[in-house]
């Protein structure tokens, strides 16, 4: 039985590896924990793993993680430098045929899996914490926060970090008009740039 409360990010996947804390693990490939350096002074949480990520094992390494990784560079930051990992570290899905459809987790599962994110912040101590999208906003504080007033501010999160609220970049992928995807990027990729100065400054 593995540590109930691990002391490093090692024995962290290995204990993630074994959660039961809610249904999920019984469908997903494989737990998906976050990744980036011991002590990074930036994390990003996203929702969940996607379809690649669960096969992969690896956090935002699909789509969504390429948009990001265009949105890091263009913000000026070092993709190696951030910890990235997700709010909800199992794939939920709805299988249509040989598909599986990304299906949002509920308020449950955000729940129950927040035991391991505030293992994981502990043990990484980043300087800011960024929410990438509803559900992970909804994981860090607790509640449901309106991301697009939120969105340009450095809110609390608890004594030692501040948070930052965005939009997740798999919603650019759902926006078909090319115009509003630019638009909506370069509002990613600005929220990006507000974090690397509010790390400059601390």
């Amino acid at each position: 039985m593995a540590d109930p409360l691990p002391r490093t990010l090692a024995g962290l996947r290995r204990a993630e590896a074994e959660c039961r804390r809610c249904p999920l693990y019984q469908f997903a490939t494989q737990v998906v924990p976050g990744e980036g350096p011991e002590h990074a002074p930036l994390m990003m949480v996203g929702e969940q793993p996607g379809n690649d990520e669960d096969l992969a094992g690896h956090p935002f390494v699909g789509p969504a993680g390429r948009m990001l990784d265009r949105a890091i560079a263009e913000a000026g930051l070092n993709r190696q430098a951030i910890f990235v990992t997700n709010a909800v570290k199992h794939f939920k899905f709805e299988q249509r045929g040989k598909r599986r459809l990304h299906k949002r987790p509920n308020a449950y599962e955000i729940d129950r899996c927040k035991w391991w994110n505030d293992i994981e912040r502990a043990l990484v101590k980043p300087k800011l914490v960024v929410a990438l999208g509803a559900t992970a906003a909804r994981s860090l504080t607790g509640k449901p926060v309106p991301i697009n007033r939120l969105r340009g501010e450095v809110l609390p999160l608890d004594e030692e970090r501040k948070l930052v609220v965005t939009i997740h970049p798999s919603a650019l992928l759902r926006i078909r008009d090319s115009d509003d995807k630019k638009r909506e990027f370069a509002g990613l990729v600005d929220d990006l740039r507000f974090c690397a100065k509010i790390l400059r400054e601390r």
